[in-house]
């Protein structure tokens, strides 16, 4: 047996040296950083919506199992179900230029970066030519003394390490955890954009094609708020995408008030389940139609403009906005990766670095479909739930 112990031995140690799987495991059980992957599931669950009676143009949706009739969009196609394992990041000294993204994070194929909808008024520029900061303002810092008011890890940094543009013309911002690092301040570092350009109208669509890492201890989010300086939480905050700790959930959400009882009524979620979504690029939409708000004397909103949030075309949640928020077109655009935390239930993630995607972002006149689909998408989505 000590013979055969020793073959074993040998064996394992080649696996480990040359990123073989270890022996007695499937690909299934390695992917990712080391984090088990969720079981896959094949339907997807939207609350709050039916089927559409006919299919919006340019939005692939996939049959019922067992009823392809063809293969589906050359730009959805899922990926292989078991990728192997990116190699690990090289940490000890600072690369010339951005790191490429890593095999977790590139699907086979992005979405068509040319809308099929109404009038995009605004697209920021992802050539690697420019410097992420001619769109978007940098965060910097752990948002002390209370890390970003949710006891996050994260040291928001303008490096190209953390956000930079990649050569097929995507947006990349990256979450590095190496908690051994002599330095505290390279320990747990992200990138947090706002953007430079405001919604600007007070009709219009925002939509992203993201790529979210999941992962325990990470915390990706596309959202919005006002327009620096503004007066938090009763200006309001809209938040379009978020996954937490890996649950494979989007939160769509709307704030506007503190997190007390007194504010309870405030805090509106629905949550999305989309099993896939370490594994392709997921389409998430906010939609706005308040040109008959009216503003206060004090510049506030008088409320009442409709709001609605899509997932991979489908209508999640919807809410009026409140009144006393700051008014809509007057709003910018987030993108960051927090890393522990409260909302992270005080998990921290492995050693690795973790990627959102961003396959492309624009604005438009109006949504997919036009106002009268909204309006039809409005009468069958349900409202948001109190927290």
């Amino acid at each position: 047996m000590s013979f055969l112990n020793n073959i074993k031995q040998k064996a394992e140690e080649l696996n480990r040296k040359h990123n073989l799987l270890p022996i007695g495991r499937n690909a299934s059980q390695h992917s990712g950083y080391g984090a088990p992957r969720p079981p896959y599931q094949q339907q997807q669950y939207y609350p709050g919506n039916q089927p559409y009676p006919s299919q919006p143009q340019g939005q692939w949706q996939q049959p019922p199992q067992g009823q392809w009739q063809s293969p589906p969009p050359p730009h959805w196609q899922q990926p292989s179900p078991h990728p192997p394992p990116p190699p690990q990041p090289n940490y000890s000294t600072r690369p010339g230029g951005p790191p490429p993204i890593p095999s977790h994070s590139r699907p086979p194929a992005s979405p068509s970066t040319k809308s099929s909808g109404p009038g995009v008024y605004w697209r920021p520029n992802f050539s690697p030519a420019i410097p992420v900061a001619q769109e978007f303002d940098h965060k910097r810092g752990h948002g002390d003394p209370w890390g970003w008011g949710n006891n996050e890890l994260e040291n928001y940094t303008s490096d190209s390490s953390n956000s930079f543009h990649t050569h097929d013309g995507k947006l990349v911002l990256r979450a590095i955890s190496q908690p051994q690092h002599p330095d505290p301040e390279a320990r747990y570092t992200s990138a947090r954009l706002v953007s430079r350009a405001t919604l600007g109208r007070r009709d219009g669509c925002l939509t992203a094609w993201l790529s979210l890492p999941c992962a325990e201890g990470i915390w990706p989010a596309f959202w919005c708020l006002p327009r620096e300086p503004f007066v938090w939480p009763h200006e309001g905050e809209i938040d379009i995408a978020e996954s937490w700790n890996g649950d494979c959930q989007n939160h769509s959400c709307l704030h506007w008030g503190f997190y007390n009882a007194e504010d309870a009524q405030k805090h509106l979620v629905r949550t999305t389940h989309i099993p896939d979504m370490p594994h392709r690029p997921v389409r998430y939409d906010f939609v706005w139609q308040c040109s008959r708000t009216g503003v206060r004397g004090d510049g506030k909103s008088e409320g009442g403009g409709r709001l609605m949030w899509y997932v991979d075309g489908r209508p999640v949640m919807k809410n009026l906005m409140p009144p006393g928020t700051r008014p809509i077109e007057d709003w910018t655009i987030l993108l960051n990766i927090a890393m522990g935390g409260n909302v992270c239930q005080g998990k921290t993630p492995r050693d690795g670095a973790y990627d959102m995607v961003v396959h492309n972002l624009q604005m438009s006149e109006a949504p997919d479909g036009g106002w009268a689909r909204f309006d039809n998408d409005w009468q069958h989505c349900v409202d948001g739930a109190v927290m």
